[in-house]
């Protein structure tokens, strides 16, 4: 574990590298007890891949040093691994191609596969919420097929309609809000993936577990 200062209100601490599930688990697992018990003078929280963020008040603690020894203590009592069978599972309804997908068959032809193949492979992913970013509820999904692995649009979209599931380098997500983007869009889930009336209001948290289940343009014209 290394603590890496970010400026004069917030601390890294990294746990792992990469995309690895273990220590996204173990980000989380600390993410967690940090909330749970607060060090004074912390005000927010952010865990995403294998780091979490500290964010502080200078000027409610105790000296610099001193407070990321003990943020250093608690991170290493909470440090074990996330039990992969805790980790909460999301399933999402995707409605492949079409106007809703309108690069699913330049993705398959990228990948030197058929559309439905696309469609086969993405869908039968085992996926993490790797981190939440770039808009509230966009969550970055590590686990996709390297034979679907395609770089980012050379030209992005100006808007990308909310609820459209894409592809970009080696992750995939859905964008909760229309707004411009570059990822690869194979569809369209009908749910609406952030809502500030509700309790929780983005239906993705990091360390989830995500599932696309395919439906068809019937069913998502019926689920509206």
């Amino acid at each position: 574990m290394t603590l890496t200062p970010l400026g004069d209100s917030a601390v890294v601490l990294t746990v792992g590298s990469g995309l690895d599930e273990t220590s996204l688990g173990r980000a989380s697992a600390i993410a967690a007890a940090l909330e749970r018990d607060p060090l004074p003078g912390v005000v927010d929280i952010v865990p995403a891949f294998a780091t979490i963020t500290v964010f502080y008040d200078l000027t409610l603690i105790n000296g610099f040093a001193r407070f990321c020894g003990e943020l250093e203590q608690r991170a290493a009592r909470a440090g074990a691994t996330l039990a992969s069978g805790g980790a909460r599972i999301v399933e999402l309804p995707v409605c492949y191609g079409g106007e809703f997908g309108p690069d699913l068959h330049e993705v398959a032809a990228k990948s030197g596969i058929s559309s439905d193949e696309v469609v086969a492979l993405h869908s039968g992913g085992k996926y993490v919420v790797q981190a939440i970013g770039f808009a509230p509820g966009f969550g970055y999904l590590g686990g996709l097929a390297e034979r679907l692995h395609t770089p980012r649009r050379a030209t992005p979209r100006t808007l990308v309609p909310a609820g459209s599931v894409g592809i970009g380098g080696v992750l995939t997500a859905v964008y909760p809000f229309a707004t411009p983007g570059g990822w690869n869009i194979l569809g369209r889930t009908p749910l609406k993936m952030f809502d500030a009336t509700r309790a929780e209001p983005a239906i993705l948290r990091a360390g989830d577990h995500v599932r696309f289940r395919v439906i068809t343009e019937e069913e998502f014209v019926a689920w509206k």
